[in-house]
């Protein structure tokens, strides 16, 4: 790997890692209270060596006058140092357990703060974020790396201040005790550093890469799930299968590197620290043979101070690969946190009043492009009078669908700009332009939850009046008379329903919110034919005195529109009704004959 790519990559966990810092402020307080606790818990734990060395000095017969041929040994000393000990023990273990569990909490509070906002970001990203990422690859954000990085934290936080603190500690409590001993435990430190640097070096950008791989395997697992059908039905369960095993050996081959880089730390320190034990003790035969060390308590005391300043970076060393997985996590949660956002609008006033709407609808010039180099819309222009029935039709991708997810703004224009009762809908909130608006598409969507939820969805205070006249209407009544608790009857699954119920659904859902203006796209393109007109009935009910959109494939369902839009390759080709576009013999009557001849 190159220098540069690993540069980039430090300098961008860098700033991951203070998006990271600058998210948990909220838990400062709290957390410098967890982290006092813990700096108490391991004060306590370096004091234990002294003590045990007085304690070792008191039991021991070096330098001790005999008496009657036998040491004598002060128990009352003796007592009084284990009893300081057991308390030593026993103030580090409670206030680490409660630092631990004040840390923990917070971690887990701040994970349900994180899934939190990913939750109100995905709802605040604009649409075309999600034409080009996968859903298993944000489903695996708000979960997988949200774990990962609250595992991190739970494992590391408290680690990495232990260590630090336990370091700077014992470091001093050596130099207090023999300089001499402490000059040789810390010439290991260089050694141990440098191999805990060039492991999370070269391990870093693989653990990134990692974290991006396993987005990708979750995103083909949620291919292969939502497209179970389309899979059996074409037999292409080897072909999944296969693509599913490139993913994961991918995935399987990296974590192997990243671990094995990794896993290098822990039998490296080993190996340094066995070397520093022997270094040690070497330096105190010398040290006790020339007379610079009578006290064989300090030589017992100094033996558990390299075990404890050895025990913090064995830690960092064995803890190496879960904190390398964190800051990849930590990347990709707040890369996404991080991602371009619509323009918060709510704040705009309301500028029509939805009960006086007339519904004149006037398009100037508009171009779009989903691509700025390749307009998908050139030039648009054309407009509806209030109460007009428009039909917008034409071969597949002329940019029928396009043409009302820009009325609606869910995308934003090129150029040029829409009118709605002569206010521009760049000068609306969204909120405010939607619900002016009632939509009924041909993707149908329906939650889980009771039906009458699905039906209502979003509204209150719906008459059960209405309600019922609008399922009759839609032809739901009977399917709805069949179950067990009616309206209020769960629905588990989406296959619950069949495709055609699903779209019937939606239907009745439009009805319910009785917006000014209506757009249907494809709206009864999922019905049997008997169903499509009982629906056309309740829709021409519906849509009368209202302006509205229908986008159909079917042109018997548009024939009574007062206006039809003809478009090809983004621009509007013919304009007319039925009878006057028939005459005209172009486009449409070249579709419309298709279908009936």
């Amino acid at each position: 790997m190159s220098s540069t790519v690993v540069v980039t990559t430090v300098k961008k966990e860098k700033n991951k890692l203070g998006s990271l810092v600058k998210a948990f402020r909220k838990y400062y307080v709290p957390f410098a209270f967890s982290i006092a606790l813990l700096i108490v818990s391991v004060v306590f734990t370096i004091l234990t060596p002294g003590t045990i060395r007085s304690l070792t000095n008191e039991i021991s017969p070096v330098g001790k006058e005999l008496v009657d041929g036998k040491f004598v040994v002060n128990f009352d000393n003796v007592t009084r140092l284990a009893v300081t000990l057991v308390i030593y023990v026993a103030i580090s273990f409670v206030t680490g357990f409660i630092s631990g569990f004040i840390l923990n909490t917070i971690i887990q509070k701040f994970s349900k703060d994180l899934r939190r906002d990913i939750s109100a970001k995905i709802n605040k990203m604009p649409l075309d974020y999600f034409d080009t990422t996968q859903t298993g690859d944000i489903l695996s954000v708000i979960t997988n790396d949200v774990d990962t990085l609250s595992t991190s934290l739970q494992n590391s936080v408290s680690m990495l201040v232990n260590s630090g603190v336990m370091l700077v500690g014992v470091i001093i409590a050596m130099f207090i005790a023999s300089w001499q001993m402490a000059l040789v435990v810390l010439a290991s430190l260089p050694i141990m550093l440098i191999i805990v640097m060039l492991t999370f070096k070269r391990a870093l950008p693989l653990f990134d890469e990692n974290q991006r791989i396993l987005g990708e395997v979750n995103a083909v697992v949620e291919e292969n799930y939502s497209g179970q059908l389309v899979i059996k039905a074409f037999t292409a369960e080897e072909m999944k299968i296969e693509e599913f095993k490139k993913k994961n050996n991918l995935l399987g081959t990296i974590l192997y590197k990243s671990q094995a880089i990794g896993g290098l730390i822990e039998p490296a320190m080993s190996f340094v620290s066995y070397l520093t034990y022997a270094a040690v003790l070497i330096a105190a035969g010398l040290l006790f043979a020339n007379g610079s060390i009578s006290d064989i308590g300090i030589i017992t005391g100094f033996i558990v101070y390299v075990s404890l300043f050895q025990e913090p970076l064995a830690q960092i060393g064995q803890a190496s690969s879960t904190i390398q997985l964190g800051t990849a996590a930590c990347n990709r949660v707040f890369n996404f946190l991080e991602k371009p956002e619509l323009d918060d609008d709510s704040a705009k006033p309301q500028l029509l009043d939805h009960k006086a709407i007339r519904g004149e609808v006037e398009f100037k010039d508009v171009c779009f492009g989903y691509d700025p180099n390749k307009l998908t819309i050139k030039n648009f222009s054309g407009k509806i009078k209030p109460g007009m029935k428009v039909a917008i039709i034409g071969p597949t991708g002329a940019g029928k669908t396009t043409l009302v997810n820009l009325l609606m703004r869910f995308y934003e224009l090129t150029s040029g700009d829409i009118l709605v009762d002569g206010v521009s809908i760049k000068e609306m909130s969204r909120a405010e332009l939607r619900d002016i608006f009632g939509m009924i598409l041909q993707e149908t969507w329906v939650i889980n939850g009771s039906l009458r939820e699905n039906v209502v969805y979003n509204l209150q205070n719906v008459d059960e009046n209405r309600l019922k006249e609008i399922l009759e209407e839609t032809n739901l009544s009977h399917y709805v008379a069949t179950l067990p608790e009616g309206l209020d009857t769960v629905i588990q699954k989406e296959s619950a329903l069949s495709a055609g119920q699903k779209q019937l659904v939606t239907i009745a859902r439009a009805m319910t919110e009785n917006a000014p203006m209506l757009i249907l796209d494809e709206a009864t393109s999922n019905v049997d034919t008997r169903t499509e007109i009982l629906i056309q009935k309740a829709m021409d009910s519906l849509t009368k005195g209202r302006t509205s959109f229908v986008i159909a494939h079917r042109l018997s369902t548009i024939k009574n529109a007062d206006l039809i839009f003809v478009m090809k390759d983004g621009n509007i080709v013919e304009t007319g009704n039925h009878d006057s576009l028939m005459k005209l013999g172009g486009l449409y009557s070249e579709i419309y004959n298709s279908q009936f001849n």
